[in-house]
């Protein structure tokens, strides 16, 4: 028994993980949980200076990684400085305005999906070389429980409206959509892709949420037993940050 909870040690020591966004709110959590259960972490930030103060409160063996998941030049240099990748995490995210689809400009849902959708594209393709070079590669797409299409069905009707935070949410659900194909299409590498829905947490994403008592720990460690996945694991599933399983 012994032997094995050391080699389990020693695989996380050796391990590497790049969470997106990590500068703040529950990527930084993450960031911190990846880095005391011994991963180097690259800690993804747009701003070099927040990013350094990230990496100076988390301590480990965390690591800058300046990257905005929003441009091209930015991603291929960070893709550079990363040659081997176990654990990607695409936390960033954006939140623009809350307006329902009626009423929405449509560069809302533009300036939404460059962060929260094709942001996600461009990085885990970036990264994609690195991954395949481990041996465990593990993926956790950062969704919101707003993004699934059978819970906001069953919600019509009622107050708050259905389609308030429309970009966000939707971007969210297209998410999920990716968080399926990329499982299909890498699991015969032993990739496991998930989305985690980590709930209403602390955090500066809305008003609502800064008001909240949700713990950004809490959240972060759905995360963080995403990244861990054992090799019969899920993968292609959306979880809550609990473990529940969540509906499309």
């Amino acid at each position: 028994m012994g032997r094995v909870a050391v080699g389990i040690v020693d695989l996380m020591n050796d391990s590497t993980a790049l969470v997106t966004g990590a500068n703040k709110g529950i990527g930084k959590e993450i960031a911190r949980q990846l880095a005391a259960a011994g991963l180097t972490v690259y800690v993804g930030s747009r701003d070099a200076e927040r990013g350094r103060r990230a990496v100076d409160e988390i301590g480990g063996r965390s690591r800058l990684l300046v990257l905005d998941v929003t441009d091209a030049t930015s991603i291929a240099d960070a893709a550079r400085q990363v040659e081997d990748l176990d654990v990607l995490v695409n936390n960033a995210g954006i939140i623009v305005d809350g307006s329902r689809a009626v009423d929405a400009d449509v560069d809302v849902f533009r300036r939404t999906y460059e962060t929260n959708l094709f942001g996600v594209v461009a990085v885990t393709n970036a990264f994609l070389p690195a991954l395949r070079r481990s041996a465990r590669p593990r993926i956790v797409n950062v969704s919101s429980g707003t993004g699934s299409l059978t819970l906001a069905a069953e919600r019509r009707g009622q107050l708050p409206p259905t389609g308030s935070f429309a970009a966000y949410r939707s971007s969210k659900t297209a998410l999920n959509a990716l968080t399926v194909f990329y499982s299909d299409e890498l699991a015969d590498e032993g990739f496991k892709v998930n989305a985690l829905a980590p709930g209403l947490r602390r955090t500066d994403l809305t008003a609502r949420a800064a008001a909240s008592d949700g713990d950004p720990a809490e959240g972060a460690a759905g995360a963080l037993r995403l990244a861990l996945l054992p090799d019969d694991g899920p993968t292609g599933e959306f979880l809550s940050w609990d473990g529940t399983v969540l509906p499309w």
